[in-house]
C-alpha cells in the first residue's frame, strides 16, 4: 500500500474530465467570465484509461467522475465503460449538478457506473436561479426522477449557507427520503477569493444538528470507521443522512483523496497551489515504470493538510481574482471541487 508522508493511503481519486459548467453558483463559479482550458490539453480517453491503470495500480480504487459539469464532456457514458472493466476498480461513482442527466441516465447505468451524486443547494426554483443564475431546476428534478431507480443509494449534496438555503435543511432531508436518497450537508468552503467567503456564513455541523432535532426529534451518529468524508447519521424513522464538516472540523489526517484535472495535473489537496503535470510525460512517451515511480514519489512526500492549515490561520488566504484569471487550475471548478 503506498502511503504519504503521514501514513495516508493513496485510495481515492477526484477524476475530472472537463473544466466547463452549465451553472455559475455563486459558491463555485461567481464570476462573469472564466479562462477555459486549451482544448488541445484536456486529457483524451486513451489518455485517461492509460493513466487511471497507473493509479490503480499503486492503490487507488475508487474513481469519481467530477467537472466542472461532467455530463458536458461528449460521449462519457463510453469512457465510463472503459472505466468500470477495470480490474481492482472497487468503486466508480459521479457527481452531477442533474441539468443534463435525465437523458442519459440510462445510458450512465449500463454503462457500468455504480453510484451517482447530484449537487442541489434549494428546492425553491426562484432562489435556485438566483445561485446558479440559471433557470433549470424543472430539469434538475427530472434527473432525479430519472436515475432515482436506476442507482440505489443516490446521494445528494448540498452545500449551506447561512442567509442563504439554511431554512431548507428539513425540507431537503424530506425530498431525499421521498427519492431513496441520502442528503449530505456541506459547510461552505473557502474555495477562491471570487466567492467573497466568510467564516460568518459557514453553518456548522453542530448548527445542522440542532436544526434537524428540532424538526425530527434524537438523531443518532452511526459508529463507521472510513476516511469517507461524511459523518452520517440516522432519524427515529430510519432515515441517514451525512455532515461534512470540512471547514470547522477538518478531516485532514485521514483524506486519503487526490484529484486530476482533465488536463493532467495531479492535486494532492484540495487547497494545494500547484499539481503535478502527468500529461507531459504520458504524450512524451514516458514508459509504465518511469510514470508509476512519478505518481509514487509524489504520493509518498505528501504532507498536505490544507483544510486543517486554514482553519488554525487566523487570516485565510483567499486567492486574488487576477491571480485566478492567470492560472484557471486555481479555480475549484478546474480541479474537481
Amino acid at each position: 500500500m503506498l502511503l504519504d508522508s503521514l501514513s495516508r493511503p493513496l485510495r481515492s481519486l477526484r477524476l475530472s474530465v472537463t473544466d466547463r459548467c452549465n451553472l455559475r453558483c455563486s459558491y463555485c463559479m461567481p464570476e462573469p467570465e472564466y479562462v477555459w482550458l486549451p482544448r488541445e490539453d484536456i486529457l483524451r480517453f486513451e489518455e485517461i484509461d492509460r493513466l487511471m491503470d497507473l493509479f490503480l495500480a499503486v492503490g487507488v480504487d475508487k474513481i469519481r467522475l467530477t467537472g466542472g459539469e461532467p455530463l458536458l464532456r461528449r460521449d462519457v457514458p463510453a469512457l465510463i465503460e472503459r472505466l468500470a472493466r477495470k480490474t481492482g476498480l472497487q468503486d466508480l461513482a459521479m457527481t452531477t449538478n442533474g441539468v443534463t442527466l435525465a437523458p442519459v441516465a440510462g445510458a450512465l447505468k449500463t454503462a457500468g457506473l455504480h453510484r451517482l451524486t447530484i449537487s442541489l443547494d434549494t428546492l425553491q426554483r426562484d432562489r435556485f436561479e438566483a445561485l446558479t443564475r440559471v433557470d433549470e431546476l424543472p430539469r434538475v428534478l427530472d434527473g432525479f426522477a430519472e436515475a432515482a431507480p436506476l442507482f440505489p443509494g443516490l446521494k445528494i449534496d448540498t452545500v449551506v449557507i447561512r442567509g442563504v438555503n439554511d431554512d431548507e435543511l428539513p425540507a431537503l432531508i424530506e425530498f431525499g427520503r421521498g427519492h431513496g436518497a441520502e442528503v449530505r450537508f456541506i459547510e461552505y468552503m473557502d474555495v477562491g477569493g471570487a466567492t467573497r467567503w466568510s467564516m460568518d456564513r459557514v453553518v456548522s455541523r453542530r448548527e445542522i444538528l440542532k436544526v434537524l432535532e428540532r424538526r425530527f426529534g434524537p438523531i443518532e451518529r452511526l459508529a463507521e470507521e472510513t476516511p469517507a468524508p461524511a459523518v452520517r447519521y440516522r432519524l427515529r424513522d430510519g432515515t441517514v443522512f451525512g455532515i461534512i464538516s470540512s471547514t470547522t472540523e477538518p478531516f485532514c489526517r485521514q483524506c486519503d483523496r487526490s484529484r486530476l484535472t482533465a488536463d493532467g495535473l495531479w492535486f494532492l489537496c484540495l487547497y494545494a497551489n500547484r499539481g503535478l503535470d502527468l500529461r507531459s510525460p504520458l504524450r512524451a512517451g514516458a514508459s509504465v515504470g518511469e510514470l508509476r515511480a512519478l505518481l509514487a514519489s509524489h504520493w509518498q512526500g505528501r504532507q498536505d493538510r490544507g483544510a486543517e492549515t486554514r482553519l488554525a490561520s487566523r487570516e485565510r488566504d483567499l486567492i486574488p481574482l487576477d491571480s485566478l484569471r492567470r492560472d484557471p487550475h486555481l479555480e475549484m471548478h478546474t480541479r474537481g471541487g
